[in-house]
């Protein structure tokens, strides 16, 4: 009897231990969705971002601070990148701009350029395939700068999924790739003058030279024609791993944008970073509201 009852008896105790630890799991993340909920409705009594701007640097550097291979570190982001995206959503954020490839990365050894597309690629079709996270948050998915640089698997996958999410009325999430802010504005200027001479062809020369309607380009002309048209500008812009500059990201759209460069890498991102990043918002926000009415008095 006590050797068949000492035999039983570890059965019990590890169903008893694995039911115990699946109980106190759910309960652990009952709890922690209940303060993160309770923290965004405290924030949501001050002013609310409408957009907000990720420039996400570290990848690398989190990659070669652990001794792990270089991709895995953009493996990593990604997932910090899927967790933000529904952070803000809960939030009520619409949207998000992330900065996720330079065309000046270009430049860099031909070897990570490659493992960086088949990344990109890998990713996209992940979310074409599972659109679990498309579907929670109804996302409509962006992808801004010159696609024609692309390889074409990675330009296919992008359209396809920039198709397939058009009409979408949720979050809008633009993902820049490849993307600097002087190709932006040089396409732009691009367009309008391709515009202006469509309508030269169209019309009487002499008519349109007396009138002197199409002889200046406005502001409203390049905004019409940038590549985040529709969007308004960023309400906060975040660089991560300490970082001050812009490295050419949305300079047209970010004169009013509150600037934020927290120390961790974009890897290590996470919902207590972002709900400092908006209490500093939070913060300044009269001043950034008072020199956006400034400057529009001036115009």
């Amino acid at each position: 009897m006590l050797g068949s009852l000492m035999s039983y008896s570890p059965s019990v105790d590890s169903k008893t231990e694995n039911t115990d630890e699946l109980i106190a799991t759910g309960v652990l993340a009952s709890l922690q969705n209940f303060i993160r909920k309770c923290i965004v409705a405290v924030l949501s009594y001050g002013p609310m971002p409408k957009h907000i701007a990720f420039i996400m640097d570290g990848n690398r550097r989190y990659a070669k601070f652990r001794s792990i291979q270089e991709g895995s570190g953009h493996r990593v982001g990604f997932s910090a990148l899927i967790a933000s995206l529904l952070y803000c959503y809960e939030m009520g954020v619409k949207y998000i701009t992330v900065y996720a490839f330079s065309i000046d990365n270009f430049k860099r050894d031909p070897t990570e350029v490659k493992s960086l597309m088949e990344l990109m690629e890998e990713k996209i079709n992940e979310l074409l395939e599972n659109r679990n996270v498309i579907n929670k948050v109804n996302c409509k998915i962006n992808f801004w700068g010159n696609l024609d640089m692309l390889s074409k698997s990675v330009r296919v996958a992008a359209e396809k999924l920039m198709a397939t999410t058009a009409e979408n009325t949720g979050l809008v999430f633009s993902v820049c790739m490849p993307y600097n802010s002087t190709s932006e504005i040089v396409n732009a200027v691009n367009k309008v003058c391709a515009e202006r001479r469509d309508i030269l062809q169209r019309e009487d020369a002499d008519s349109v030279a007396n009138n002197g309607v199409y002889s200046d380009i406005s502001v409203a002309d390049l905004d019409r024609h940038m590549y985040s048209a529709g969007c308004p500008d960023p309400d906060i812009v975040i660089r991560t791993s300490g970082e001050t500059r812009l490295s050419n990201f949305l300079l047209w759209q970010t004169t009013f944008s509150h600037l934020q460069n927290p120390d961790p890498l974009w890897p290590e991102f996470s919902f207590k970073h972002l709900v400092w990043a908006i209490l500093q918002y939070q913060r300044v926000h009269p001043y950034i509201e008072q020199s956006r009415n400034l400057a529009k008095k001036q115009l």
